[in-house]
């Protein structure tokens, strides 16, 4: 299976820089979601990868193949690439049964009757769809046909596999099942996996790593669980973790090689890092995940704005003077608005940004000074 390797990547439409000299390196057998708001160049980056986009400029390598290159004048074919694409509309023959959907590629591909028989059987089997194959698309629901459509670009065994938000057009329950087949099948094809989508938590609950893009640039590539604990800046902090991460601007001072005093929430508090901090932040925003707010007690005081129970999990909204900070909090709870609410920050998890650059420069306390 290859590596995939994007060098100094831009493209531009005309004057519009959609991606901006973009490095990437995509690991044999990842699962990579490249996540981001619409526009920031997701899509862009996964067709200039498969060739159905070509690069104003760069470098792209699949295994020892370079694919293409500004310099060298080399553009290979999408159909010499050897991958998959798996389309949001999933781009079903409407005249073909399941069967001869999965089998059209193959046959396109002048494989023997044998082993096409052999193959549609394996991928019926591997994504439950067996009881299907005579069936027609129209007569398969969304879930349905999503399956078929994998099987069908899985079944010529692509070195990658493409998928361009696959599962946008399920409602909710179906996009959570899907969800878990595609982790499955990912396991079982021991394949590379490269997955656009909007959604972050699709993103977080699929990904070996996510490529997180803003306006054509790389924001943070690394694996879920580090870009929503120590994300790269202020905006992969916001974009990344439902609720959204609470955030304090402050102006802080130095205290010492690890410490800044700062004004928040009504209270003189210190943020204490896990090691030395060498930037200055004089004009500085603390970060807090709405899972670290404690409520019922603590140093804090508001009164409850909203609250959302689901369940699970209850979502509180506490008004603290100028200030809103969301809670979230285990089980149904609901709180009734205009509550009086002592609430508290708790953890070694807390945020130290740079308000003028967005750059993450520290975790760790918050502490009454």
């Amino acid at each position: 299976m290859p590596e995939i390797v994007l060098e100094h990547v831009t493209k531009c439409f005309g004057k519009f820089v959609a991606v901006d000299d973009l490095n990437l390196t995509i690991e044999d057998r990842d699962f990579i979601t490249l996540l981001g708001p619409s526009g920031c160049g997701k899509t862009t980056t996964l067709r200039m990868i498969a060739g159905l986009e070509t690069p104003t400029k760069g470098r792209i390598t699949i295994g020892d193949t370079v694919v293409f290159d500004s310099e060298e004048g080399i553009d290979i074919s999408p159909a010499k690439r050897d991958i998959g694409f798996l389309f949001q509309n999933y781009a079903l023959w409407p005249h073909m049964t399941v069967y001869d959907n999965i089998a059209f590629g193959l046959e396109n591909l002048k494989w023997p009757k044998d082993k096409i028989e052999s193959r549609v059987r394996e991928m019926l089997g591997m994504l439950r769809i067996e009881q299907f194959e005579k069936r027609y698309p129209s007569e398969l629901s969304g879930g349905q046909q999503q399956r078929v459509a994998i099987a069908r670009t899985l079944a010529p065994s692509p070195k990658v596999l493409f998928m361009d938000e696959p599962l946008s057009n399920l409602d909710a329950k179906l996009r959570l099942e899907m969800r878990s087949e595609l982790k499955r099948l990912h396991v079982d094809t021991d394949s590379t996996f490269v997955y656009v989508t909007h959604d972050q938590m699709e993103a977080m609950a699929l990904a070996t790593k996510i490529c997180l893009m803003n306006k054509g640039i790389l924001q943070q590539y690394d694996p879920p669980l580090t870009v929503y604990d120590r994300p790269a800046n202020l905006f992969v902090a916001d974009f990344v973790g439902n609720p959204t991460m609470n955030f304090f601007p402050v102006k802080a001072s130095r205290k010492d090689s690890r410490s800044f005093a700062f004004h928040m929430l009504g209270r003189d508090l210190v943020f204490t890092g896990e090691k030395d901090i060498a930037e200055e932040a004089s004009d500085a925003v603390i970060g807090v995940r709405p899972e670290f707010i404690t409520l019922g007690e603590g140093a804090f005081s508001g009164v409850v704005y909203t609250t959302l129970p689901s369940g699970m999990e209850t979502t509180v909204r506490i008004r603290a003077g100028e200030d809103f900070v969301t809670a979230v909090i285990f089980g149904s709870v609901d709180f009734s608005h205009s509550l009086e609410m002592p609430f508290g920050i708790k953890g070694n998890s807390i945020l130290l940004f740079d308000k003028a650059s967005g750059k993450m420069l520290s975790m760790g306390t918050v502490s009454e000074a």
